[in-house]
């Protein structure tokens, strides 16, 4: 059988330059390879790699789909290019292994992978795809989809599916740190502000705003690294106006000290919360018309950007009410004073709920320890840190820990903890919710 034989279409599709130059291409690469072993890649694990270079080739996963279906009609898992590779399946076939797919797109598909250069169309006089066989049942002319292009691009295709898996690389490192960024230029901005730091911490946010919005997987990395590179510049500038209002002795604060002042910063008691939630509500109408303002302003500004700014600004309203209920002590003498004391001795609590012990670093000697092990507990239990964080808000940090522990006492009797706690959470607000009666539920083998 000459390479030369069924080189046109059948019926009324044209013959290209494209076609002919793929079809006199192939014929040179098949008589490099006369006689040699070389270029005999496996078929799936060259279909993967055509997977991460489809882009290069313009090739879409359906397009992928039909070609994997193709090839499994070669009986041989090695693809031999040096000689023709042709495949005859009926539509009703391959429309079986592309899982339904109709005949109009199967077609589609098929043009698409000629037109790379990746199969060759070998019809017959009818155009029907059969193979004639000789006496001894050998196979003497074939019509269908030459499968040997694939095997002899082998090489190229390996190029170009490295260079794609080089750019994901690049392109996750990227994202990774937009978002590292992104975080850190939000929490130290929110750190300025909360701490009343003097600073233009309204314009850094508003600057964080313009950059700020989900990172597309299919921007340009070009487009990426400019974004990363302005956030780091911001960055700088945010941190460098931060440590410039840290006096020696914060600057000579342990991470204890600091870590002990971030957890305690939310403490609240149920006789604060009446106080507190009449200071918001007067505060919201202000606040609300801020945000409105500000939604005018920038309409066509992504929902993630308002919802960092207007974090911030709530986060500045809450710690201007901790200071008025507490008498306007400085966070430092806040961080170093003790934990303010709970309605429930510790011990109490242990007793009713002796299994949060097991997930303690060492064990659980006062408050912190039992907080800390609680932040620990909520994750495992599956409880978002959005329903923790409310839940600490409103109960306070002591109560919301207690009520972790109870749960964790009757993980096996509450079928959402999650949806629980946020629950329990909906009752403390309106003040129908104490862990008082909870802890003696628990003591007297009572329901939670």
């Amino acid at each position: 059988m000459t390479d030369r034989f069924a080189t046109t279409p059948f019926g009324g599709r044209s013959l290209s330059h494209a076609m002919f130059a793929v079809q006199e291409k192939t014929a040179r690469a098949r008589e490099k390879l006369a006689g040699t072993d070389a270029n005999h890649p496996e078929k799936w694990a060259l279909l993967r790699e055509l997977t991460q270079a489809r882009a290069a080739f313009f090739l879409s996963d359906r397009t992928i789909a039909v070609l994997e279906a193709l090839l499994s009609f070669y009986p041989e898992t090695l693809l031999d290019g040096s000689a023709p590779l042709v495949v005859f399946p009926s539509n009703a076939e391959l429309s079986m292994r592309t899982r339904g797919m109709s005949s109009a797109t199967i077609r589609r598909h098929l043009a698409a992978l000629v037109e790379a250069g990746l199969i060759i169309r070998r019809d017959s006089p009818n155009g029907k795809r059969y193979a004639r066989r000789g006496e001894g049942g050998e196979i003497e002319h074939a019509f269908g989809f030459d499968l040997s292009p694939l095997a002899l691009r082998a090489d190229e295709i390996r190029d170009h599916a490295a260079a794609a898996r080089d750019m994901e690389r690049a392109i996750h490192r990227v994202r990774s740190e937009i978002t590292i960024h992104l975080r850190d230029v939000s929490k130290t901005i929110d750190a300025g502000l909360s701490e009343e730091r003097p600073g233009a911490w309204e314009a850094y946010a508003d600057e964080l705003a313009a950059l700020s919005g989900r990172v597309s997987r299919h921007l340009p990395l070009e487009t990426m690294k400019t974004r990363r590179d302005a956030l780091a510049d911001l960055r700088s500038r945010v941190e460098k106006a931060y440590l410039d209002t840290l006096s020696n002795e914060e600057m000579s604060g342990t991470d204890s000290s600091s870590e002990r002042h971030i957890q305690n910063s939310n403490i609240d008691h149920h006789f604060e919360r009446a106080s507190e939630k009449s200071q918001k509500r007067t505060a919201a109408p202000e606040t609300a018309n801020n945000g409105n303002a500000e939604a005018e302003q920038n309409h066509k500004a992504e929902a993630g950007r308002s919802q960092a700014m207007s974090k911030m600004r709530q986060r500045l309203l809450n710690a201007k009410v901790k200071r008025a209920q507490l008498g306007d002590i400085r966070t430092g003498d806040l961080a170093a004073g003790p934990v303010k004391a709970a309605a429930l001795p510790l011990g109490a609590v242990l007793e009713a709920c002796p299994q949060i012990r097991d997930y303690a670093r060492n064990d659980i000697e006062d408050w912190r320890d039992l907080m800390q092990t609680a932040g620990l507990v909520r994750s495992m239990l599956g409880i978002s840190p959005d329903a923790w964080e409310r839940a600490r808000e409103t109960m306070g940090d002591i109560n919301a820990s207690i009520t972790i522990a109870a749960i964790l006492e009757r993980a096996g009797e509450i079928r959402s903890p999650g949806g629980y706690l946020r629950a329990l959470t909906d009752r403390a607000e309106i003040g129908q919710y104490s862990v008082i009666p909870v802890i003696k539920a628990l003591n007297g083998e009572g329901r939670l």
